[in-house]
């Protein structure tokens, strides 16, 4: 598989949780778990900040500062 990590060259963000493979028939296969801790980075193509996470919580703050700070959301400011 390509190396997805965002950089310079390909700015953006990248999120990463290796899923819990269950039967189709489970109900518990719904549940909000991974297989591996998630692990999320991100790029930003136009002031080149850029920062990683590991953990669901950290990964989750990552993608709202990303969401607000960065990205497309330099272009509403």
């Amino acid at each position: 598989m390509a190396d997805l990590t965002p950089d310079e060259k390909h700015p953006g963000l990248h999120i990463s949780a290796e899923p819990v493979y269950r039967r189709h028939d489970d109900p518990g296969r719904w549940w909000n778990t991974t297989a591996s801790t998630p692990t999320a980075s991100f790029t930003c193509g136009t002031c080149g900040d850029s920062d990683t996470a590991r953990g669901a919580g950290k990964v989750r703050d990552l993608v709202d500062d990303y969401t607000a700070n960065h990205g497309p959301a330099h272009g509403r400011k």
